[in-house]
């Protein structure tokens, strides 16, 4: 890919393939800065999953009361460290959205001291950020998936009416339309919700806004991005999982010729245990830049659609840096400047007082 395709945006939005192809160009031209940038947070994830595996397996083959004690201590630690994951990984998405629109506009380099330099400027801001993002996901997903089951139930009970009357096969028919269509709901509402609140990590990096500024102007600028929200969620969850099953399919290879039933848990040894639960992390590192780089063209993409944002970064490669006015607006800016500028000095006193009479 050429250095003026990277760095420069088409005049037309974006669809979702667009995005794919895009995101996926950028991946492969700064492949390991992507995975230096993203790994920390996935190994953290990591290191939580590992500890909870060991912890559950534990607890079941313990018989000490201490021992159990301590494993379901570990267990609830396991949680805690893979939620800090999570949420450090929200975190790094603004930074990797700060250091896209920073090679957009002034063409600087993509590095990961740059996202992390970044992410360090307002990183408790991010975190409480993504905190509140974090519970309005969890709050929305069991929400969406309860809407779906009473989607799904209504089918289950006309088929239930109708299975006196009707053929075997209209019944089947009749569940698996309800089982599509409660899917369809779900992902819909899902993404529908979720998507208000995409951009706010984003927000706060890229235009330099408080938490719940951020979080009110992520609602106002996330409109129409369902199905390209939506595909690039999918199209990362499926790389990443053919990827986990290329891992556990090696993995597999390696416990059946180490002499053991690599089919059965109870046999596995430690070490087993341990390199089979960081099959999922290890993909993620891989696969995890592909989705901080589609969200964050995502984010480009609506205030191009939006606000002209294209046309923005083209003015502001141009012209000099906008003086800073105190005027409200309620579009973002380009870049805004995180070093903070000194106010300048007073001015000298020379000694002679001055007679006002």
């Amino acid at each position: 890919m050429s250095s003026s395709f990277a760095s420069q945006l088409p005049l037309a939005p974006l669809g979702a393939g667009d995005l794919i192809d895009r995101a996926l160009r950028l991946y492969r031209r700064h492949l390991f800065v992507l995975i230096r940038t993203a790994a920390p947070p996935v190994i953290i994830v990591a290191a939580g999953w590992m500890l909870l595996s060991i912890s559950m397996r534990q607890i079941f083959i313990v018989s000490d009361r201490v021992e159990l004690f301590w494993n379901v201590l570990l267990m609830l630690a396991s949680f805690g460290i893979m939620t800090t994951g999570y949420l450090l990984i929200l975190v790094i998405m603004g930074g990797a959205t700060r250091t896209l629109v920073a090679h957009l506009l002034r063409n600087d380099p993509v590095t990961a001291r740059a996202t992390y330099a970044a992410v360090k400027a307002r990183f408790w801001g991010l975190m409480v950020a993504s905190l509140l993002v974090g519970i309005f996901i969890t709050v929305i997903l069991y929400g969406s998936i309860f809407g779906a089951e009473i989607v799904f139930f209504i089918f289950v009970f006309a088929a239930a009416g109708l299975s006196i009357i009707a053929p075997i096969w209209l019944i089947v028919i009749l569940y698996i339309i309800g089982g599509l269509v409660a899917l369809a709901v779900w992902l819909w509402t899902f993404f529908f919700i979720v998507g208000r609140v995409a951009y706010v990590p984003q927000i706060m990096l890229v235009e330099g806004k408080g938490v719940f500024d951020a979080i009110g102007r992520s609602f106002t600028l996330a409109r129409g991005n369902v199905r390209r929200l939506m595909a690039m969620t999918l199209f990362t969850t499926f790389a990443t999982l053919s990827a986990v099953m290329l891992l556990v399919v090696f993995i597999y290879i390696i416990g059946s010729v180490s002499g053991f039933d690599a089919t059965n848990s109870a046999e596995w040894p430690v070490w087993y245990t341990t390199s089979y639960s960081i099959i999922g992390p290890l993909g993620s590192i891989l696969l995890t830049p592909v989705w901080m780089l589609g969200l964050s063209l995502l984010y480009v993409d609506e205030r191009v659609r939006h606000e002209g944002y294209d046309i923005e970064l083209m003015a502001a490669r141009q012209l000099p840096e906008m003086p800073e006015i105190n005027v409200s607006s309620p579009l973002g800016t380009a870049l805004y400047s995180m070093e903070r500028k000194q106010l300048p000095p007073p001015p000298r006193s020379t000694g002679r007082v001055l007679d006002i009479r």
